[in-house]
């Protein structure tokens, strides 16, 4: 949850980490308006723990690299304790009318598509081609250039950038931040040594050089793994590091098959979990649709057929 500096730092810096520091301010400046949005909505009953939420979120972001970790891991848990109470909620919005809305797509129609291609073809370039900036920039450099074709195409007033932004924020709540806390938890699981527990417990029901039980139950410890952490990044690690090295790799699969295949049977794990709150309750919570666990449901079918899939071809091709 920290910025990634230290002002002590700022010498030894180089553009790429000058311009990750700003993004975080900038970021952290978005949570400060969500808190102040809540605090002028005085009809709202939750406006000052809402508040008090964001503000502690835009603490972490700005001011984490200076404050000592102990401080970080008291912001992080209160922040978990105002969402676990129920204290966060959204407060009033000022939204386009149905026909407000429907009059600009009517205007736009498919330009609106300009800024989405704009924002990934830029991503792309700036990660592979203009290495300067730093490819971990990529995505809020890319996101800079997209918003200022926005205004081109829309011809929208600049304020809108941050009225916009604070409501989208707002309208997805604290289930944004889900991703950077469940990586920072896969890290730590790593860290602690999790994947040698597992292997383990794993050796008491793999039989010696069984090899589709292995890659079975690889394939699903990686599913299930990524469902309860929300991020197959943060499985990967643990269940390769407990699994798939020493009863797949060591046993002769090939690394680059078990690597490859076993990550994305963990993305079979993310279709069917709402801890993979981007992919699945972000969208719900944008598109305001009346059932938050909707995309999950319609998913669950083809993450199942996937992850079978995944483990016939991984016994098929690891092994070859």
């Amino acid at each position: 949850m920290d910025s990634v500096l230290k002002l002590s730092e700022i010498g030894t810096w180089g553009l790429p980490k000058v311009v990750a520091e700003i993004f975080f301010i900038c970021i952290g400046i978005v949570f400060i308006l969500v808190g102040l949005k809540a605090l002028r909505d005085k009809q709202f009953a939750k406006r000052n723990t809402t508040a008090a939420f964001w503000f502690i979120v835009a603490f972490t972001f700005i001011a984490g690299p200076y404050a000592p970790k102990f401080v970080t891991g008291i912001c992080v848990i209160l922040m978990a304790t105002l969402t676990a109470i129920g204290k966060v909620g959204q407060s009033a919005s000022d939204v386009p009318t149905a026909a407000e809305t429907r009059a600009n797509a009517d205007r736009l129609g498919n330009k609106i598509f300009i800024a989405p291609l704009v924002l990934a073809l830029s991503a792309w370039i700036i990660a592979t081609v203009w290495k300067k900036l730093g490819a971990n920039n990529a995505v809020g450099l890319s996101a800079l250039i997209a918003l200022i074709v926005v205004f081109f195409v829309t011809g929208a007033k600049k304020e809108y950038a941050v009225k916009d932004g604070t409501r989208l924020m707002d309208n997805v709540g604290p289930v944004g931040l889900l991703p950077q806390v469940l990586a920072a938890l896969g890290a730590l699981f790593t860290a602690a040594g999790v994947g040698d527990v597992i292997a383990k417990g794993i050796e008491t029901i793999i039989p010696d050089n069984n090899r589709i039980i292995a890659v079975i139950i690889y394939c699903l410890a990686m599913a299930l793994f990524t469902a309860i952490m929300g991020n197959g990044f943060a499985a990967f690690s643990v269940i390769t590091v407990g699994i798939g090295i020493p009863f797949l790799i060591n046993q002769g699969a090939n690394p680059l098959v078990v690597g490859a295949m076993g990550l994305t049977a963990g993305y079979c794990g993310t279709l069917m979990t709402p801890m993979a709150a981007n992919f699945n309750i972000m969208p719900a919570a944008l598109l305001e649709t009346k059932n938050k666990y909707g995309i999950i449901k319609m998913q669950l079918p083809f993450a199942i057929a996937m992850l079978f899939t995944h483990i016939v071809l991984m016994y098929i091709c690891a092994f070859r």
